[in-house]
């Protein structure tokens, strides 16, 4: 392998580590967010917090209502081929259920899972609601 397959291979991997990261503030942030509201925590009910959270899963959802890839799979997907490794076929989270557990859907499911998070997301910001002050 050529040194500068390397460097690529380095920067996809970066690309994943933040990927992982943005999928983790999405889910963690929602299993924290129902545990500060079942434990009394003030911080997550932080305006701030509980915004970049909508909008993060709102991007997610209407990345898959429009079948727009996510920009960080592409980005991954075009540094791996420079590296000369092979690209991911169906996106980001498809591809690691498949290596994880063996499990594979069609699209649509996955929007449907995201879709009915992104409800659940905006639920608790309804019946939990972020304050400007704490």
């Amino acid at each position: 392998m050529p040194p500068e397959a390397d460097a690529w291979t380095w920067l996809a991997d970066l690309i994943l580590g933040l990927h992982a990261a943005f999928i983790l503030f999405v889910v963690g942030g929602q299993i924290l967010i129902v545990a500060g509201w079942a434990l009394g925590w003030a911080w997550p009910r932080r305006w701030w917090f509980r915004l970049l959270h909508l909008l993060a899963i709102g991007f997610v959802v209407l990345e898959a209502w429009f079948g727009v890839t996510c920009p960080l799979t592409t980005l991954e997907n075009i540094l791996r081929t420079a590296a000369g490794a092979v690209p991911y076929e169906n996106g980001f989270i498809r591809y690691w259920l498949q290596q994880l557990i063996f499990y594979t859907a069609p699209g649509w499911v996955f929007t449907v899972i995201y879709t009915v998070f992104a409800g659940l997301v905006a639920l608790t910001w309804l019946v939990y609601p972020p304050r400007r002050k704490l």
